[in-house]
């Protein structure tokens, strides 16, 4: 039988706090770190994944511990980055909420160290912090670890994968001897395993049980499309969710920023968040998210540490990653507290294998999603707009006094023509955008692992009735890369983004296939065009339809028979 946190030991001051705020029972890591930290005197190792409770696990034993009347530091928690740091720091503060007294530092890089001295100066009880700016403390003598009774590395794999070994091992020599250690990793590569051994004293380990089970409130799904074809389904999929509030992954500082913008262009309420943001910025983005300002965070997998916002519907992976863990901890940003989320990775066909890699990893299969077509988007956020009528609160005061204006005024139209007028005045914008839009679900022929487009130069533009292809004068000497040439096109046309099916990237040129409804927008918006002062222009195939390896076959065979004459 499941123990309740009542059962495990804490103050009566910390039980109060967490029936406040709605925690009941402990999650398994919290149920087997917390009696063992407040418990026993040895170092622990303890693995679970993001999402499993780890802060409080560690969190509440310390709180419990903390003596408020020693107001030097009794507590150093590690975190990889300035964002986890904050969250720590402020899931601490609301945990000790009835503690009277009680201090926590934060101190992490990007901000005012002056500041951060006089606030150690001052008297702290915890201390949340980034390995290089508690470093930097360190080698001034601006902090005193002398009273240090346990010291935690959160996220310890993930402080390795970005580079602070070093630092670390810095940071744990520094340390006086008679301190616990507590590491909390999600897996335990073999650098945890060498910190284990030389700065930890027959360390316990425990595993949170679900440690290799997909968490059973997200849903993980994916949907199998055309590179060129991944923000026009991250675009549906969100038009297709009202009121849907989560996070889109990209691998690339630069890719994040781009699709950020893509977003913003569209009317969505995005912003990016990545490492070439000041704290400042950073700050401002997390408090527009966390407020609901903003119903998309886009972000790297850095970045996106110490995110936790426990209401996030939807987690995408724009870009696949490369190891199953680092999907883990992504999708694991939603369906917290209870509540149901839902994981959709948006794939091409040549990523099934890593696809497969995921799944092992995950111990779980995901579900295939076909792309939602544009009049399920229309009804779905018909049906929205109905529900958002039907419980609309009516205030019958205000309303009686326009009653006999609206009255006299409808008074010749019936009940049907105005519903009917009143949502096509609601509802124009995206009856206009996916009125007759095309299907771009990829085809079943394509789960081969073929792949039409996207960076490769053997993709096949093969003839179809609904598609023309085009030639722009530009190609892989003038440094253009599919993502590069799917900008141009859509910043110079203006117009949203235009549906671009395969494309061939050649040297001096490059080829690419639109919807026919789409070609003449295209060729009028690049008349006197230029990119970087350079003249572009797009005309018409000479050999619409012929593949690339048609043509080159073509070219080739006709340099030969020169060559024999």
């Amino acid at each position: 039988m499941e123990k309740t946190f009542a059962e495990l030991g804490l103050k009566a001051e910390i039980l109060e706090r967490l029936n406040e705020i709605g925690y009941e029972k402990p999650t398994p890591v919290q149920g087997q770190a917390i009696p063992y930290i407040l418990d026993s005197d040895k170092d622990l190792i303890a693995l679970a994944h993001t999402g499993t409770g780890k802060t409080a696990a560690f969190g509440l034993p310390i709180l419990n511990k903390v003596d408020v009347n020693v107001k030097t530091p009794q507590a150093l928690i590690l975190s990889p980055t300035r964002e986890l740091c904050l969250q720590i720091a402020k899931d601490l503060e609301s945990y000790s909420a009835k503690m009277r007294g009680l201090r926590v530092t934060s101190v992490y890089g990007g901000a005012n160290i002056s500041t951060q001295i006089r606030e150690l100066r001052n008297g702290t009880h915890i201390v949340v912090a980034t390995p290089g700016r508690i470093l930097d403390l360190l080698n001034r003598g601006k902090v005193d670890f002398t009273q240090i009774k346990i010291l935690v590395l959160d996220e310890a794999d993930e402080m390795l994968n970005m580079g602070f070994k070093d630092d670390l091992d810095s940071i744990l020599a520094s340390i006086p001897e008679g301190k616990r250690t507590c590491l909390f990793s999600a897996t335990m590569p073999e650098e945890i395993r060498r910190i284990g051994k030389n700065y930890m004293v027959d360390p316990e380990t425990i595993r949170a049980s679900n440690i290799n089970k997909p968490t059973g409130n997200i849903k993980h799904q994916y949907y199998l499309v055309r590179a060129s074809d991944r923000y026009a389904a991250l675009k549906r999929t969100i038009d297709s969710n009202p009121g849907l509030y989560g996070i889109v992954f990209c691998r690339t500082k630069r890719g994040t920023q781009e699709v950020a913008d893509w977003l913003v262009k569209d009317k969505y309420r995005a912003e990016a968040l990545h490492g070439d943001l000041s704290q400042a910025q950073r700050d401002y983005v997390m408090h527009k998210f966390r407020q609901g300002a903003l119903s998309l965070l886009v972000a790297t997998d850095v970045a996106a540490r110490g995110i936790d916002v426990n209401s996030l519907t939807h987690v995408f992976h724009f870009d696949l990653p490369d190891e199953g863990e680092t999907y883990r901890h992504r999708s694991g940003r939603t369906g917290r507290a209870g509540k149901e989320g839902i994981s959709i990775s948006l794939i091409t066909p040549s990523e099934h294998r890593k696809l497969k890699k995921i799944e092992r990893s995950l111990g779980a299969r995901m579900e295939r999603m076909e792309v939602p077509t544009g009049e399920e988007v229309c009804q779905n956020q018909l049906l929205a707009l109905v529900d958002r009528v039907q419980n609309a609160e009516v205030d019958t005061n205000l309303i009686q006094e326009f009653w006999p204006i609206l009255k006299e005024r409808l008074e010749t139209m019936d009940f049907e023509d105005v519903i009917q007028r009143f949502f096509s005045l609601e509802f124009q914008s995206y009856l206009r955008e996916y009125k007759d839009a095309p299907d771009i679900r990829t085809a079943k022929s394509y789960g081969e692992g073929r792949e039409s487009s996207y960076g490769d130069s053997r993709s096949r533009i093969t003839q179809s009735r609904d598609q023309q292809t085009l030639e722009i004068n530009i190609g892989r000497r003038d440094k253009i890369t599919v993502p590069k040439l799917l900008e141009i096109i859509n910043k110079t046309v203006g117009r949203g983004h235009i549906p671009i099916g395969a494309i061939d990237l050649l040297r001096n040129q490059s080829r690419f296939q639109v919807p026919n409804k789409y070609a003449d927008l295209i060729l009028r918006s690049f008349k006197g065009a230029e990119h970087h002062g350079r003249s572009i222009s797009v005309t018409i195939a000479e050999n619409n339809g012929r593949s690339t390896q048609q043509r080159r076959y073509r070219d080739n065979r006709r340099k030969t028979e020169r060559y024999r004459k």
